[in-house]
């Protein structure tokens, strides 16, 4: 008797489970369209109910997470959760390509930080792996340039995080031996810049700057200047016949040639190259004025100038180097991670004091700028408000389509420019790296 219905238990308990699982895979109409959301070892399963868990990938637990984590203080949800899940960018690369590359959105985060410079790679290989979220936030309220990396066929896929707007830092007592202040690199050109570098270089014995010839991302500078790239806004690839970028590179030849430059290979070397007083100026994105403050005994030896621009008509003193947006994954939970989004890095002002003040980062979120964390006079730079001044600049940065391809253009690029600095015909060169370009993205 005790066999039997312990028997019958059994079959009803068996029965009754099967009947939960059943019910959870089938899940509703939505979430069989998107696919099957982040169900991994990391994250948690999603959903469109309150208090589901979402998760979210970054890089860089000091700058990208912290500023997630300041957002979640500032975001007004209690049922809202999120798991933010630390990852090395290059490893964001990697899973998201062979996630989504597999036709599965299975593993996926909620909310995925991607560079402005990659962005178009990962919208135009998956259109439909991203969900639109311009309704979240106004697009008018960020600066126009990262608005066309973030985007695609009119519709808005990023919301805007940090700029990587760039700034001349230089060190005030080298530039005043050799004769220059700060009115002198104002709104000037690479041209002037070079020939100042001259003075610097004969006059204190200092490199104006120390370059990583391995690291294009001073020509990507020069060229943001005049709104010009390696590809045209229909995504051609265009090197050969690009003046801004043969302009670009004869200033490039001219700084290494010249020794105007110092030479680095990696990233403590670049910067000990300025920490150790050995270059006079750093013309780079704003993110390296904690490295530059860094050296404490250098203070209020420093000051920041606009960056210099392309002596070609219609160029502006303001250009980018960096930067990078939050995107939503088209799968369960899509709309709260949106609404998340829209509701502090899409419009908190007092948010983004705090991110200024906590975590250093300066958004592409105009209105910000008024606040008065951003009217900070920096004792190290002179009393300079070196905040509200990137923040202004960073209006000024001309737009760019960065197109699919920057740095497997640039890995052609820099083989080639070794020929052009050995003393191979400049337009030669870039025929050359045009063809292999087109090659190998055709």
């Amino acid at each position: 008797m005790k066999k039997t219905l312990s028997k019958k238990l059994w079959l009803l308990m068996l029965a009754l489970f099967t009947a939960l699982v059943l019910t959870a895979c089938s899940g509703d109409d939505e979430g069989s369209d998107n696919a099957e959301g982040n169900d991994d070892a990391e994250g948690s399963e999603a959903s469109e109910g309150e208090g589901a868990e979402l998760t979210a990938w970054a890089w860089d637990v000091n700058f990208n997470i912290a500023a997630l984590n300041l957002a979640l203080e500032h975001y007004d949800n209690e049922e809202f959760n999120l798991e933010i899940i630390e990852n090395a960018q290059d490893d964001i690369v990697q899973r998201l390509n062979t996630g989504l590359s597999s036709g599965t959105m299975k593993g996926m985060p909620n909310i995925v930080l991607i560079e402005d410079q990659r962005a178009q790679s990962f919208l135009q290989s998956y259109p439909d792996a991203f969900y639109a979220i311009g309704d979240y936030f106004n697009t008018e309220d960020f600066a126009d340039y990262k608005i066309a990396p973030t985007s695609l066929d009119g519709a808005q896929y990023g919301l805007p995080f940090d700029t990587g707007v760039t700034g001349l830092f230089y060190r005030t007592d080298y530039l005043e031996e050799a004769g220059y202040s700060h009115e002198d690199l104002v709104d000037i050109t690479w041209t002037e810049y070079i020939e100042i570098a001259t003075d610097v270089k004969e006059k204190t014995g200092k490199a104006m700057l120390s370059l990583d010839p391995n690291d294009l991302g001073i020509l990507r500078v020069m060229m943001q200047t005049t709104g010009a790239w390696y590809t045209t806004e229909d995504g051609s690839i265009q090197l050969e016949d690009n003046e801004a970028l043969k302009m670009a590179l004869e200033n490039y030849k001219a700084l290494l040639n010249n020794d105007l430059a110092n030479l680095h290979s990696d990233w403590s070397q670049f910067l000990a190259s300025f920490n150790s007083g050995d270059t006079a100026s750093v013309p780079v994105g704003n993110w390296i004025a904690p490295s530059v403050e860094a050296e404490e005994s250098q203070s209020g030896l420093w000051r920041v100038a606009p960056t210099p621009r392309l002596d070609m008509e219609g160029a502006a003193n303001a250009s980018n180097q960096g930067g990078s947006s939050f995107y939503v994954l088209n799968i369960d939970g899509k709309e709260a991670a949106a609404e998340f989004l829209g509701e502090t890095f899409g419009s908190n002002v007092e948010f983004y004091q705090d991110l200024v003040t906590e975590v250093g980062a300066i958004g592409t979120y105009k209105p910000a700028s008024e606040g008065d964390a951003y009217q900070f006079e920096n004792e190290f730079f002179n009393g300079q408000q070196v905040v509200y001044d990137f923040s202004q600049w960073m209006e000024d940065i001309p737009q760019v389509d960065y197109g699919m391809n920057t740095y497997g253009i640039e890995d052609i690029l820099s083989a080639e420019i070794q020929q052009y600095l050995d003393g191979k015909d400049l337009d030669e060169m870039l025929t050359d790296a045009q063809a292999q370009a087109e090659n190998q993205f055709k």
